[in-house]
């Protein structure tokens, strides 16, 4: 819960940032911002894939809850090293693709220039673009997170809700699946909005969320 209730908070943080217009954060590549920059990226990054990873954790041992030991050591270990190579590999990925382009551009070959050129100007492009689509991620996981994690506490009416608009639409002829799904997630990110939002608004009000808030302007 606490794990869905942070990524409920950081997805919710980004969209009052980014309607507030007060996220800079990628008008200009990091490598050109400057270490600091680049290291608040790579800070913001690790944080909440942590809380991802761990999360996928969890999910991985209720599933083999039931396996052997040894087994479920083993099946552990595997999705561990699985998501450390995954999800820190392209994090380093992008973050270094400022240092790439700038090397090729800086290269005597015309071809080089072009491609690095095209690296360094497309890198806010691209980081918008994963700036979108974590913040879905993580209103859509975390809510998630929370009905489930609340129906299994007992308070079940909000995931029996869902399960009941899924129901409506489950029978639809050939795209049944994909409309529960739709439903399913849309009410996980709504969900995520609304706690996440909360979240923002009692650490604002916070004496450690006051001087933070200060700080950023």
């Amino acid at each position: 819960m606490f794990g869905g209730c942070f990524l409920a908070y950081e997805g919710a943080h980004k969209i009052i940032h980014a309607l507030r217009h007060d996220n800079h954060d990628h008008d200009e590549p990091a490598v050109v911002s400057g270490p600091e920059a680049e290291s608040s990226v790579v800070r913001g990054a690790v944080r909440t894939d942590f809380i991802l990873s761990a999360e996928i954790m969890v999910i991985a041992l209720k599933e083999v809850i039931e396996e052997p030991v040894i087994s479920r050591g083993v099946i552990l270990a595997i999705v561990g090293v699985v998501i450390t190579v995954i999800v820190y590999g392209v994090v380093a990925l992008i973050v270094k693709m400022d240092d790439v382009g700038l090397r090729l551009a800086e290269r005597p070959s015309p071809s080089s220039q072009r491609v690095g050129r095209a690296l360094v100007t497309g890198m806010p492009k691209l980081l918008t673009w994963l700036s979108v689509v974590g913040t879905a991620a993580m209103l859509w996981v975390g809510g998630h997170i929370l009905l489930v994690g609340a129906d299994e506490l007992g308070w079940t009416g909000p995931y029996h809700l869902v399960h009941e608009l899924e129901k409506l639409v489950h029978d639809v002829s050939g795209i049944g699946g994909v409309l529960s799904w739709l439903i399913n997630t849309a009410a996980s990110a709504l969900v995520g909005l609304v706690v996440g939002s909360l979240i923002v608004g009692i650490v604002t009000i916070l004496p450690i969320g006051k001087s933070k808030s200060q700080q950023s302007h």
